[in-house]
């Protein structure tokens, strides 16, 4: 079954320095200012979420917990045999 997912926009008045504005029609053009406007929110947003997300976990991880992961050689090796894994696990997830 699938879900139907429905896009609604919203009408909002904001206010913006003039300057911002200009930049953003010299980049987007003022038909297209809405659709810009909504995607730097959109990665605001995500960015804030990360921040947010590695200050929740600061301190999460030891060095004196995964001594086995002390180089940049150890890294990578432990990398190396990670991502064959990594790959079956998204192959196997994704739709063909």
């Amino acid at each position: 079954m699938s879900s139907l997912v429905i896009n609604m926009n919203v009408k909002a008045h904001l206010v913006f320095p003039r300057e911002i504005l200009e930049e953003v029609d010299k980049i987007s053009g003022k038909r297209k200012r809405s659709f810009f406007i909504a995607e730097a929110t959109r990665e605001k947003i995500e960015r804030e979420r990360f921040l947010r997300t590695l200050e929740e976990t600061k301190g999460a991880w030891s060095d004196k917990n995964h001594p086995e992961l002390g180089t940049a050689k150890d890294m990578e090796r432990y990398l190396r045999e990670k991502r064959p894994s990594y790959r079956a696990r998204l192959k196997r997830s994704l739709p063909e």
